[in-house]
């Protein structure tokens, strides 16, 4: 698959440098717009235009969608007004709703206005709802019937809307059964209507235990729910469990998604840093700011070093095996570092038991350092033949594993309470802890007792 894709990447390039409009039309045609989103991405600028003018009206919109933000607005910057118009219309309210704030003022504006009262109405609903939270990613509109109708009148229902819309809604797996306060009451599941005798009400088959979303409940939590409880749609509910909308399955896809790619982009410094081809100046002040930051951390390793400068001319030893020190502290913070991460981004660490769960990985580091402590004695012993240099690494890869362990717990939990991201700042403290502590105590003991 990889080598397709790559196949394809290549033919499209060559036919774009070579103005052959014709294949890249049927390039396009071959792939869903998201699929069209993801190529885009991977031009290079030059062939961006060439390639987003080709793009048929009706996929533009859904283009729009699947591409990071940076690179949407510079798509909306090469697109007239009349364009931007016609190719949004398709979008559900949700939809338009996450990307609005990139679109020019007159182009919103026009596009309301052309809205009639009832999907007027749904735009705002979802407008409202900052863009992380259920009701920024749920679809206002909810297939919802009464518990007191017959099966066969919901089927009826059904089959005019079918008509109507020209298809059901997407993921549509059950109905929403509500009240006549439009508080949700239940929900119908579609294989009981097709499989029930349709003269039975709505009350006799509708399931009671509904899977409620809170509207300002974070698209995280919103997706810990569906992974929980193995949903494909679940209905949106205000304070007064009254129906706003549907959250489905396809939307907690597209959060875990964004998720996954901010951390891994976090875990370099490069969160802000989407876009392959970006502005070089955008790309070099940002990716300047970490490496900054890494500079600074790494002279204050130095500065330690620097602080037993006699002692490692005295024994070249030291000199030797400090790294081995500082990458096994550095390893095993980061182990604890991404397991403590890991639970906050779950919402599975608190107060309650983020003591608990460092005193637990402080037992697991205790019995791996006292194991590899061991280890390196022996090999130090072999190499260089003094009892007393074996010790001294011992003792010190002993307590860096301890100390790491110590950091890779605490700190993510107090930058999470301090409101900074644990996957961006986390890694970087901890490096800065760990080689700084380590080298003191390696460097520092072996002066004490070696020199």
């Amino acid at each position: 698959m990889i080598q397709k894709n790559t196949e394809q990447m290549s033919d499209l390039i060559s036919f774009l440098e070579k103005e052959q409009s014709i294949q890249v039309v049927i390039v396009i045609k071959q792939h869903h717009p998201a699929e069209l989103g993801r190529l885009v991405e991977a031009l290079p600028n030059k062939y961006r235009r060439t390639f987003w003018d080709l793009v048929p009206i009706n996929d533009k919109g859904e283009v729009l969608l699947a591409v990071h933000r940076d690179l949407r607005l510079s798509l909306i910057k090469l697109t007239d007004e009349d364009t931007l118009l016609r190719c949004l219309s398709n979008l559900q309210m949700d939809e338009l709703a996450d990307i609005d704030a990139d679109l020019p003022l007159n182009v919103v504006s026009a596009m309301v206005e052309a809205m009639d009262s009832q999907r007027k109405e749904r735009y705002h609903t979802v407008k409202d709802f900052p863009d992380n939270t259920a009701g920024g990613l749920m679809d206002v509109d909810a297939t919802a019937v009464r518990k007191d109708v017959s099966l066969k009148a919901v089927y009826r229902y059904l089959c005019k809307l079918r008509k109507k819309e020209g298809m059901l809604p997407e993921q549509l797996d059950h109905l929403v059964v509500i009240d006549r306060e439009n508080r949700v009451q239940g929900t119908l599941h579609l294989s009981d209507l097709v499989s029930w005798d349709n003269s039975l009400s709505v009350s006799d088959v509708m399931k009671h235990d509904v899977p409620f979303i809170d509207s300002l409940q974070s698209a995280s939590q919103v997706a810990q729910i569906f992974e929980d409880q193995d949903l494909t749609s679940a209905p949106v509910v205000d304070e007064n469990k009254k129906l706003l909308g549907r959250i489905t399955v396809d939307d907690v896809i597209d959060v875990l998604k964004k998720n996954a790619e901010e951390k891994l982009l976090a875990q370099a410094g490069l969160k802000n840093e989407l876009d392959m081809f970006a502005p070089i100046s955008h790309i070099s002040f940002n990716r300047a700011i970490w490496l900054g930051t890494n500079l600074i951390t790494a002279f204050l390793a130095a500065w330690v070093i620097g602080l037993f400068e006699a002692s490692i001319q005295q024994i070249v030893a030291l000199a030797v095996l400090m790294p081995v020190v500082a990458s096994m502290g550095g390893i095993t913070g980061s182990q604890t570092l991404t397991v403590v991460t890991r639970g906050i981004a779950r919402d599975l660490v608190s107060r309650a038991n983020i003591f608990a769960l460092t005193f637990h990985e402080l037992k697991v580091s205790f019995i791996n350092g006292s194991l590899w402590a061991a280890v390196v004695f022996l090999i130090s012993y072999l190499w260089f033949g003094d009892l007393k240099l074996g010790g001294v690494f011992a003792l010190a890869l002993f307590v860096v594993s301890l100390v790491g362990t110590l950091s890779g717990a605490i700190i993510p939990y107090l930058l999470k309470r301090m409101g900074i991201d644990p996957a961006i700042a986390g890694g970087v403290i901890l490096t800065t802890i760990t080689d700084a502590v380590g080298f003191l105590i390696f460097l520092g003991s072996a002066t004490l007792i070696l020199i």
